[in-house]
């Protein structure tokens, strides 16, 4: 068997990695966007690193659009395979990409009228019109070919392919791939992380080690840190909001990925409500899909952690209160950035490159009564890398902003493992595992969790980059 590195190889976005048997049977793992500030990224998006057309079957990990934004794009293009995936990933992924599907068509459409404007000025330009990668009838010819599996169902796939999901804790339906291969002179065990989630988190069950294998594909997000203990993060994340709405009487504007860590968030200040402890301030989440994912959460409670589980005991919606207020049209996302009123405003992107969380940044960055807070991972190329980064000023929508607004970090709330606990969750393999590919990971972060792994026994470790294949 070979397997080729499509993505995610020297970088966090873009997972894609396809197996390929000796009988020339073709899986893949995730396809999905290449996001943030990649180079080449719209050549990147727009080509393959194989014919979709010869890919046998594709198995998703989970709904992050960097692991599945490709797959209507690669259905376009002639595949014709299932897509094996959890309930809730199918869900998730449904409302996703039909989200990213109409941001792909306002970009061209942008583009395009941006391109005539140009020609009507000078008849040689010689910019071209661009189409979507995809639209909204490509989407839902994906979601045809999806098969939904429970955790921890072994499942025949295909002759000598067996497939199990375990939780791997990151957000809602995500899930490790652990894959019994006994085909065509293949006889091996293989492991695919997907993205490792933390323990002990809100919402969701603590990722289930994976089976033990002989080839581990993993994920090195945050290979080379350590995240704040969780005992200190509802008190950090309470001192801000009293600091910035309380004493500075103004914002917190908090970039959130819309599946995941808004809804995270909106528990957190859900329980801060059921103990008197929130400040009479107004709280908003402003994203159409965040309020359809928050609604995906409600209909997969078996995804729920005991806590939750007990929780709802006595709340019995965690994901909304009376001062929540969740934004649907346009018109009402405007007001907000007029609103002189303390509140705060919870918007996507998390990395501030796309979607309404640019005009909130953009109109609250100059004002010192403001705070960004940052809740978790950002590319360095990214609006919200270069906050994190310490820029003094930011160029949104053509104008220079002045950063006047303070920046805050809590990566406590991430819902990627960090280095010791991706290695707590791959210790079950460190006597089983012939080989290692790390993956999901920036170049300057993978050496260094190379040696942390090589330093507790782990042999083998190879950090494949983008196209490199690999016998086993």
């Amino acid at each position: 068997m070979k397997i080729k590195f499509c993505g995610a190889a020297g970088e966090v976005t873009g997972s894609s990695h396809l197996l390929i048997f000796n009988d020339g049977f073709k899986v893949l793992l995730d396809c999905g966007l290449f996001q943030g500030g990649v180079e080449n990224i719209d050549e990147l998006n727009s080509t393959f690193f194989f014919n979709p057309e010869e890919i046998d079957l594709l198995i998703l990990s989970h709904a992050h659009i960097d692991h599945c934004g490709k797959i209507p794009l690669l259905v376009k293009k002639g595949f014709k395979g299932k897509i094996f995936s959890t309930h809730a990933t199918r869900d998730l992924a449904s409302i996703m990409l039909m989200d990213t599907a109409h941001i792909l068509q306002k970009d061209a459409e942008y583009h395009n009228e941006k391109l005539s404007d140009r020609k009507k000025k000078n008849p040689n330009y010689k910019g071209v019109k661009v189409e979507p990668l995809y639209n909204a009838a490509d989407v839902a010819n994906t979601m045809n070919l999806f098969v939904a599996m429970s955790y921890d169902q072994l499942m025949t796939i295909d002759e000598g392919i067996h497939l199990l999901f375990t939780d791997a804790g990151h957000i809602l339906g995500s899930a490790s791939v652990n894959l019994r291969i006994r085909r065509a002179g293949d006889d091996l065990t293989l492991g695919f992380t997907g993205d490792i989630g933390r323990p002990d988190r809100p919402i969701l069950q603590d990722p289930h080690p994976m089976l033990p294998s002989d080839i581990i594909i993993s994920e090195s997000t945050y290979g080379d840190k350590l995240h704040e203990d969780k005992p200190h993060e509802l008190e950090q994340f309470l001192r801000i909001i009293q600091d910035t709405c309380v004493g500075r009487k103004g914002k917190v504007i908090i970039p959130a990925f819309s599946v995941g860590r808004t809804q995270e968030l909106v528990y957190k200040l859900d329980q801060l409500v059921n103990q008197k402890r929130l400040p009479q301030i107004r709280v908003y989440v402003d994203s159409p899909l965040s309020v359809n994912a928050t609604e995906v959460f409600r209909s997969h409670p078996e995804c729920f952690d005991f806590e939750l589980h007990q929780y709802l005991l006595k709340d019995a919606d965690p994901f909304g209160f009376n001062s929540l207020h969740y934004i649907h049209d346009v018109a009402e996302s405007k007001a907000l950035n007029t609103n002189k009123e303390p509140c705060i405003i919870i918007s996507s992107a998390g990395m501030v490159n796309a979607g309404r969380i640019l005009h909130h940044v953009a109109n609250n960055l100059e004002d010192e009564r403001n705070t960004i807070l940052f809740v978790g991972y950002c590319s360095p190329g990214t609006p919200g890398g270069a906050l994190r980064g310490g820029a003094t000023e930011m160029k949104f929508f053509g104008e220079v902003k002045q950063v006047r607004a303070k920046i805050e970090i809590l990566d406590s709330f991430s819902a990627h493992g960090d280095q010791k606990e991706m290695l707590d969750f791959l210790s079950n393999q460190r006597n089983t595992a012939h080989k290692l590919f790390l993956v999901h990971g920036e170049e300057v972060v993978r050496p260094i969790y190379k040696k942390y792994l090589e330093s507790y026994g782990f042999r083998n470790i190879e950090m494949p980059q983008l196209r490199q294949e690999f016998e086993i």
